[in-house]
């Protein structure tokens, strides 16, 4: 007799397993063109495989959760009250952040030499950011509002950044489906409900490679930002260890504070087994930075293990992955605030409320993928009058704190979807459910 190991248990032993090679890997002759030739590529057709079905799962469960709502009044108010608690989710994750690194100010701590090599090394790609953050602000106000509805549908679906006009999309299509006739809407509303069917069994076998990938991804992690100084990747952590700090307290305040009060408050759901049933979602987060990469595991898990229904959580989970942001909002206000201690300036109450807005903004119109806080974060530094290029003090320990980021995204959306769900009636009573593929020790197998 054998147990079969849950699924987290073995993406945390690929987490673990991959930083334990990436480590030797780095502190011995085992060449590193080994790890990015031949190991890395696992990892990236992992995630390539969660790319790939994120769209048309964003597509398909949007258009049924809308579909299926039954009027306009319930999409109102269920879109009215996501939104909302969005919004407020990410404004008390900035201001938390402004806070610590007020307080702390770890900006003031860090060497000028360590100030003037890491803006050297990173001045190539703190010029193509900066460039990428120039076109967005020389765009109208308005432009956000323009760039949601797409010139190409299916252009749109190509381009995982551009998915924000696939919800759009979605929404408006859901709600044709609701004011046709029924009989019209039927084999339409069919159709697209098989087809979500088949993205979540399709999602099902690309987990079985998950522990491979992630170690992977973790492995190749490790050598890339060692590069060919095996020691610089541990001097630059140690340079910005407390910068990173505040962050990471920042995320895990929000984590085990703010989301934990959002439970009490509005469900009846036990966090300590909100979080074990999450647990997956989130070392996937960890692993591949993307929220939208993690959107199918996230459904999955909100219906089947925290019993969400369906309309609610093919609603709120899509249109969670593409505005909701609140580890990302939290670590650009940090981010911003440090740059601007380490190169001496002071910022003034109103340019610090400037962040607040710039950030909540931000990460409306931040895409889901690794990477595009950067982007996003040079926005809120040239709206406060700090030089893009400081983005370059950040850039050693980003990939990692990425990482956590996401973590706090995607919880922050499940969190959300279970309020939501919860204040609508739409959530069981009492504990979550007990049939968890993902944590439980799944049936007993024998061994042949």
């Amino acid at each position: 007799m054998r147990k079969k190991i849950p699924l987290h248990t073995q993406i945390i032993a690929g987490l673990i397993l991959g930083l334990a090679f990436g480590l030797i890997v780095i502190r011995t002759d085992i060449p590193s063109s080994f790890t990015i030739d031949f190991i890395k590529p696992i990892g990236t057709i992992f995630i390539n495989g969660l790319k790939m079905i994120a769209m048309p799962l964003v597509l398909a469960s949007l258009i049924i959760g809308v579909s299926n709502l039954g009027d306009i009044s319930k999409l109102s108010r269920i879109g009215g009250k996501t939104i909302f608690t969005f919004i407020l989710t990410t404004i008390v994750a900035i201001t938390i952040g402004l806070t610590l690194v007020n307080v702390f100010k770890p900006g003031k701590s860090l060497p000028v030499e360590t100030r003037e090599s890491l803006m050297a090394l990173y001045e190539g790609d703190v010029s193509k950011k900066s460039d990428a953050a120039a076109k967005f602000q020389e765009q109208s106000p308005l432009q956000p509002i323009v760039d949601m509805v797409p010139e190409n549908f299916f252009m749109a679906t190509t381009d995982n950044a551009a998915m924000l006009q696939v919800v759009f999309f979605a929404i408006i299509a859901g709600i044709a489906l609701l004011q046709i006739p029924k009989s019209k809407a039927a084999p339409v509303i069919a159709f697209f409900d098989g087809f979500n069917d088949v993205i979540i069994q399709i999602v099902n076998y690309i987990m079985l490679i998950a522990p491979y990938g992630v170690f992977a991804l973790m492995a190749s992690l490790i050598v890339e930002i060692a590069g060919d100084n095996p020691d610089s990747a541990f001097d630059l952590l140690y340079a910005l260890l407390k910068y990173s700090l505040i962050v990471l307290g920042g995320l895990f305040f929000m984590m085990l504070v703010i989301y934990p009060l959002l439970l009490k408050s509005f469900t009846k759901v036990p966090y300590l087994q909100f979080f074990r049933s999450i647990r997956p979602a989130q070392l996937l987060a960890f692993s591949t930075s993307s929220s939208s990469a993690t959107l199918p595991v996230t459904m999955k898990i909100a219906e089947e293990e925290l019993g969400v229904s369906e309309e609610i959580s093919s609603f709120v989970l899509p249109l969670g992955a593409t505005i909701n942001m609140n580890g990302t909002s939290l670590y650009q206000s940090v981010a911003a605030v440090f740059i601007a201690q380490a190169l001496g300036m002071e910022l003034s109450f109103s340019q610090q409320l400037m962040i607040v807005l710039t950030s909540t903004l931000a990460a409306i119109g931040s895409a889901g993928v690794p990477g595009a806080g950067l982007i996003m974060l040079i926005v809120v530094l040239e709206s406060i009058g700090v030089p893009a290029a400081g983005i370059a003090l950040i850039m050693a320990p980003d990939r990692i704190l990425d990482m956590f980021r996401t973590v706090i995204n995607v919880t922050g959306d499940v969190v959300v979807t279970t309020v939501v769900a919860s204040t609508e009636g739409e959530l069981p009573e009492g504990l979550l459910r007990k049939s968890n593929p993902f944590t439980a020790n799944e049936s007993v197998q024998e061994e042949s």
